[in-house]
């Protein structure tokens, strides 16, 4: 089985930083592509940021110039540094990432979620 886990979430004000987590582990032989999801309340969940593993990176038009999507292939993290949030920014953050392990792919590893909450 491969388990994601996110850490970093809280509450800060707008304008201010966060800086959140993900760790995969498990039986994992390799991973795709990596990226983190929000789901505001009464939203959709929506795509902010992704990574391949080679490193090219992709992110919605709304977090663009704020947010940065980095990873460690040796350490099967990734990460997502926020700046300028808003509240609008307001939601919870899902990772997920596309696992290949000795057996399997599993395209669509979904973490627990965790919260950000942006005040004005």
């Amino acid at each position: 089985q491969v388990h994601l886990v996110e850490s970093g979430g809280g509450l800060v004000q707008a304008g201010g930083s966060l800086r959140l987590s993900c760790a995969a582990s498990g039986s994992i032989f390799s991973i795709n592509t990596m990226g983190w999801y929000r789901q505001a309340p009464g939203k959709q969940r929506e795509l902010v940021a992704s990574i391949t593993r080679g490193g090219t990176t992709n992110y919605a038009d709304s977090v663009k110039g704020r947010f940065t999507i980095s990873r460690d292939n040796a350490q099967n993290t990734v990460g997502l540094h926020m700046n300028s949030l808003k509240p609008e920014d307001t939601a919870v953050y899902y990772c997920n990432a596309d696992v290949v392990t000795g057996v399997a792919r599993y395209p669509g590893v979904w973490g627990q979620g965790t919260l950000v909450t942006v005040s004005s």
